[in-house]
Protein backbone atom coordinates (compact mmCIF):
# COMPACT_ATOMS: atom_id res chain seq x y z
CA UNK A 1 0.00 0.00 0.00
CA UNK A 2 1.67 3.16 -1.20
CA UNK A 3 0.29 6.58 -2.09
CA UNK A 4 2.25 9.52 -3.38
CA UNK A 5 1.80 13.26 -3.65
CA UNK A 6 4.12 15.87 -5.02
CA UNK A 7 6.19 15.93 -1.81
CA UNK A 8 5.07 12.90 0.21
CA UNK A 9 4.99 9.14 0.35
CA UNK A 10 2.09 7.77 2.36
CA UNK A 11 2.53 4.14 3.32
CA UNK A 12 1.80 1.54 5.96
CA UNK A 13 3.84 1.76 9.13
CA UNK A 14 6.92 -0.37 9.62
CA UNK A 15 8.31 -1.55 12.95
CA UNK A 16 11.48 0.50 12.46
CA UNK A 17 9.43 3.73 12.28
CA UNK A 18 9.44 3.91 16.07
CA UNK A 19 12.21 6.53 16.35
CA UNK A 20 10.41 9.05 14.13
CA UNK A 21 7.13 8.23 15.88
CA UNK A 22 8.78 8.83 19.26
CA UNK A 23 10.16 12.14 17.99
CA UNK A 24 6.68 13.68 17.91
CA UNK A 25 4.52 11.49 20.18
CA UNK A 26 6.89 12.17 23.07
CA UNK A 27 5.84 15.84 23.07
CA UNK A 28 3.05 16.93 25.42
CA UNK A 29 1.89 19.67 23.04
CA UNK A 30 1.45 17.10 20.25
CA UNK A 31 -0.71 14.67 22.25
CA UNK A 32 -2.66 17.32 24.16
CA UNK A 33 -5.89 16.56 22.27
CA UNK A 34 -5.23 12.86 21.67
CA UNK A 35 -6.73 9.92 23.59
CA UNK A 36 -3.28 8.93 24.89
CA UNK A 37 -0.43 10.42 26.87
CA UNK A 38 3.13 11.08 25.73
CA UNK A 39 5.06 8.07 24.52
CA UNK A 40 8.42 6.93 25.81
CA UNK A 41 10.82 4.87 23.70
CA UNK A 42 9.35 1.53 24.81
CA UNK A 43 5.77 2.55 24.04
CA UNK A 44 6.90 4.02 20.69
CA UNK A 45 8.45 0.68 19.74
CA UNK A 46 5.21 -1.09 20.72
CA UNK A 47 3.06 1.47 18.88
CA UNK A 48 5.09 1.23 15.67
CA UNK A 49 4.75 -2.56 15.80
CA UNK A 50 0.99 -2.26 16.38
CA UNK A 51 0.56 0.25 13.56
CA UNK A 52 2.58 -1.94 11.20
CA UNK A 53 -0.17 -4.56 11.60
CA UNK A 54 -3.06 -2.09 11.36
CA UNK A 55 -4.94 -1.00 8.25
CA UNK A 56 -6.04 2.21 10.01
CA UNK A 57 -2.75 4.10 10.23
CA UNK A 58 -0.67 5.59 7.44
CA UNK A 59 2.89 6.84 7.87
CA UNK A 60 3.47 10.17 6.13
CA UNK A 61 7.05 10.50 4.86
CA UNK A 62 8.96 13.13 2.94
CA UNK A 63 9.77 11.96 -0.59
CA UNK A 64 13.21 13.55 -0.52
CA UNK A 65 14.57 11.47 2.39
CA UNK A 66 11.80 9.09 3.58
CA UNK A 67 11.66 10.89 6.95
CA UNK A 68 8.41 10.02 8.76
CA UNK A 69 6.87 13.37 9.72
CA UNK A 70 3.39 12.36 10.83
CA UNK A 71 0.54 9.95 10.48
CA UNK A 72 -3.00 9.82 9.15
CA UNK A 73 -5.64 7.66 10.77
CA UNK A 74 -8.34 6.39 8.39
CA UNK A 75 -10.87 3.85 9.64
CA UNK A 76 -14.26 2.63 8.50
CA UNK A 77 -17.04 3.27 10.96
CA UNK A 78 -19.94 1.03 11.92
CA UNK A 79 -22.31 0.07 10.43
CA UNK A 80 -20.08 -0.79 7.49
CA UNK A 81 -22.90 -0.57 4.93
CA UNK A 82 -23.06 3.21 5.51
CA UNK A 83 -19.60 3.48 3.88
CA UNK A 84 -18.35 6.13 6.33
CA UNK A 85 -14.69 6.49 7.28
CA UNK A 86 -13.15 8.71 9.95
CA UNK A 87 -9.96 10.63 9.30
CA UNK A 88 -7.51 11.90 11.90
CA UNK A 89 -3.91 13.10 11.88
CA UNK A 90 -0.93 13.82 14.09
CA UNK A 91 2.22 15.51 12.78
CA UNK A 92 5.67 16.39 14.03
CA UNK A 93 5.66 20.12 14.95
CA UNK A 94 8.97 20.58 13.13
CA UNK A 95 6.92 20.25 9.94
CA UNK A 96 3.90 22.39 10.86
CA UNK A 97 2.85 25.24 8.60
CA UNK A 98 4.14 23.72 5.36
CA UNK A 99 0.93 22.12 4.09
CA UNK A 100 2.03 18.53 4.64
CA UNK A 101 -1.03 17.53 6.70
CA UNK A 102 -3.40 19.00 4.11
CA UNK A 103 -1.55 17.29 1.28
CA UNK A 104 -1.50 13.92 3.05
CA UNK A 105 -5.14 14.03 4.15
CA UNK A 106 -6.35 15.01 0.66
CA UNK A 107 -4.50 12.03 -0.80
CA UNK A 108 -5.91 9.60 1.78
CA UNK A 109 -9.41 10.99 1.20
CA UNK A 110 -8.98 10.52 -2.55
CA UNK A 111 -7.95 6.92 -1.90
CA UNK A 112 -11.07 6.43 0.22
CA UNK A 113 -13.47 7.82 -2.35
CA UNK A 114 -11.83 6.32 -5.45
CA UNK A 115 -10.62 2.95 -4.22
CA UNK A 116 -12.66 2.03 -1.14
CA UNK A 117 -16.05 3.23 -2.34
CA UNK A 118 -16.41 5.64 0.55
CA UNK A 119 -19.65 7.63 0.68
CA UNK A 120 -18.75 9.96 3.57
CA UNK A 121 -15.66 10.95 5.54
CA UNK A 122 -15.91 12.45 9.00
CA UNK A 123 -13.37 14.20 11.19
CA UNK A 124 -13.65 15.21 14.82
CA UNK A 125 -11.63 17.56 16.98
CA UNK A 126 -11.66 19.56 20.16
CA UNK A 127 -12.91 23.12 19.47
CA UNK A 128 -9.87 24.44 21.34
CA UNK A 129 -7.64 22.77 18.74
CA UNK A 130 -7.87 25.59 16.21
CA UNK A 131 -5.18 24.14 13.93
CA UNK A 132 -7.13 20.91 13.63
CA UNK A 133 -10.51 22.38 12.73
CA UNK A 134 -8.86 24.80 10.33
CA UNK A 135 -7.25 21.82 8.59
CA UNK A 136 -10.64 20.10 8.33
CA UNK A 137 -12.03 23.26 6.74
CA UNK A 138 -9.07 23.45 4.30
CA UNK A 139 -10.06 19.92 3.30
CA UNK A 140 -13.48 21.37 2.32
CA UNK A 141 -15.18 19.50 5.13
CA UNK A 142 -18.31 21.02 6.61
CA UNK A 143 -18.83 21.48 10.34
CA UNK A 144 -21.95 19.51 11.16
CA UNK A 145 -22.08 19.94 14.87
CA UNK A 146 -20.66 21.18 18.12
CA UNK A 147 -21.20 18.48 20.70
CA UNK A 148 -21.08 19.49 24.34
CA UNK A 149 -18.76 17.35 26.46
CA UNK A 150 -19.49 13.99 24.83
CA UNK A 151 -16.09 12.40 25.57
CA UNK A 152 -13.06 12.39 27.83
CA UNK A 153 -9.61 11.01 27.17
CA UNK A 154 -7.90 11.89 30.41
CA UNK A 155 -8.67 12.21 34.10
CA UNK A 156 -7.62 14.79 36.66
CA UNK A 157 -5.49 14.01 39.72
CA UNK A 158 -8.54 12.88 41.68
CA UNK A 159 -9.60 10.47 38.93
CA UNK A 160 -12.49 12.53 37.59
CA UNK A 161 -12.96 12.61 33.81
CA UNK A 162 -11.91 15.77 32.02
CA UNK A 163 -14.82 16.13 29.61
CA UNK A 164 -14.40 18.15 26.45
CA UNK A 165 -16.49 19.44 23.60
CA UNK A 166 -16.13 18.11 20.07
CA UNK A 167 -16.66 19.47 16.59
CA UNK A 168 -17.69 17.03 13.89
CA UNK A 169 -16.98 17.67 10.23
CA UNK A 170 -17.84 15.70 7.11
CA UNK A 171 -17.52 15.61 3.36
CA UNK A 172 -19.47 13.50 0.88
CA UNK A 173 -18.05 11.82 -2.19
CA UNK A 174 -19.93 14.15 -4.56
CA UNK A 175 -18.61 17.20 -2.68
CA UNK A 176 -15.00 16.01 -2.70
CA UNK A 177 -14.86 15.77 -6.48
CA UNK A 178 -16.49 19.17 -7.07
CA UNK A 179 -14.26 21.33 -4.84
Amino acid sequence: MLMETERLIIRRFEKNDWKDLFEYLSQEAVVKYEPYDVYDEKSSIEEAAYRSQSDSFFAVCLKENNKLIGNVYFQQQEPKEFLTWEIGYVFNPDYYGQGYATEACKRVMKYGFEELGTHRIIGQCNPENTASWRLLERLSMRREGHFRKPVFFKKDNSGKPIWHDSYEYSILEEEFFTV
